[in-house]
């Protein structure tokens, strides 16, 4: 497999990195019942995953007043961070990848829908801080799809859109850096399926996560 020639690779969170998707359906089917509204299903919820809290919401009940809409957020947030003595796994796989591409050379970056406050937690609990160039999220820019926290990725590790790839699980993921002009790695062991994530034209598709290395050592 022929090495694909970059110098930063941005990783999304949640479904990439870290299996998350579960819990974070359990907690939104939480405040959706904490705000009563209609319960969705799993995959209604887990479509979101990847988006900021405030365009998740929206896209889940379009038609939910604003006032409800930061109820539900909060709720969601205590339920999640009431889990958050046991973090989610990492992929099986992905701490040995990370730590050999900063072996190689290359500068990691995260751009995730998470908020900043609960990155840092993820970071801190597993001892990461000093692994990724620079990390941006949902809540101090511009939520996913939206090319914003690329471009600022990109100006802050100084380099340029054409050495950057953008590995993700989801067609947030993809749209994104499409918008961005960055290439994109799209991995099937999350949210969303091989086809939806095949129409961004990424440059490859993992199927395993080994394929991430594969690609780009």
């Amino acid at each position: 497999m022929e090495v694909l020639p970059y110098k930063l690779v941005v990783f999304d969170w949640d479904g990439t990195l870290v299996d998350s998707a579960e819990r974070i359906v359990e907690c939104l089917r939480y405040a959706s019942q904490n705000v009563r509204l209609p319960l969705l299903s799993d995959s209604e919820y887990s479509n979101i995953i990847g988006l900021g809290m405030f365009e998740a919401i929206r896209q889940l009940y379009p038609d939910l007043p604003e006032s409800d809409i930061h109820v539900f957020r909060d709720a969601y947030r205590d339920e999640f961070l009431g889990r958050s003595h046991e973090p989610s796994p990492f992929f099986s796989g992905i701490p040995d990848i990370l730590s050999l591409l900063q072996r190689k050379g290359y500068s990691l970056a995260v751009a995730t829908g998470k908020s900043r406050k609960g990155l840092a937690r993820e970071l801190d609990v597993r001892d990461m801080d000093g692994l990724f160039h620079a990390t941006r999220c949902a809540d101090e820019t511009r939520s996913k799809p939206d090319p914003m926290m690329l471009h600022q990725l990109v100006t802050e590790v100084r380099c340029q859109p054409e050495d950057v790839l953008m590995i993700g699980d989801s067609i947030y993921d993809m749209e994104m850096a499409a918008s961005a002009g960055i290439d994109r790695l799209a991995v099937t062991w999350g949210v969303h399926d091989r086809s939806r994530l095949a129409s961004y034209a990424p440059v490859r598709i993992a199927e395993r996560v080994s394929d991430i290395s594969d690609s780009l050592l």
